[in-house]
């Protein structure tokens, strides 16, 4: 897939088929991702792929903070990777001090680099994602045994697609860019 072609044309998706997703497939998805620029080089970003559906179901109905529209997208979809991040790197210095006035918060802009960069590799194999930030940190973590020098930074939904959706109207160019 042409890489502007692949920009336009990937979509939240929401509703999956029953089609598992490869191991192979999802090794190569991640191995795409894994090129998002980090921090410094940092490569903080970390993929947890949930296949069991006893821990999605447990994801769907405690770690989504009663978004009752987030669970039923966890039950129906073949995976759910949460996209957890390393601590105290991104942003650090060696001494412990903020490189830029964002603070920490910089591991976040990485994550949210990771995650469309994730989603971007899925659409090239015809797996359809949906990035999803109502979640209970704490909780998820708890349910997927995440030890504390790590942070879960998304959960994203996938699958293959059991519908495309449409494109959702986006403003002019204009919009977007000021020159000064």
């Amino acid at each position: 897939m042409e890489l502007i072609e692949g920009i336009r044309t990937r979509r939240s998706v929401r509703k999956f088929t029953d089609e598992k997703i490869s191991r192979d497939t999802m090794a190569r998805i991640v191995d795409a991702a894994r090129f998002a620029p980090t921090w410094k080089n940092s490569q903080t970003p970390r993929y947890i792929v949930v296949e069991n559906r006893q821990v999605m179901e447990q994801i769907a109905a405690e770690g989504v903070m009663g978004r009752a529209h987030n669970a039923g997208i966890i039950r129906g979809a073949a995976a759910l990777v949460v996209l957890t991040s390393v601590r105290g790197i991104c942003g650090y210095e060696p001494d412990g001090s903020f490189s830029t006035s964002k603070g920490n918060e910089w591991q976040m802009f990485d994550a949210g680099i990771a995650a469309q960069t994730f989603c971007l590799a899925a659409h090239n194999y015809g797996v359809g994602s949906v990035i999803m930030g109502i979640f209970d940190e704490k909780e998820v973590g708890r349910i997927i045994g995440l030890d504390e020098s790590r942070v879960v930074s998304a959960l994203i939904a996938i699958g293959y697609p059991a519908q495309e959706p449409n494109a959702p109207k986006r403003d002019g160019v204009g919009e977007y860019v000021a020159f000064i």
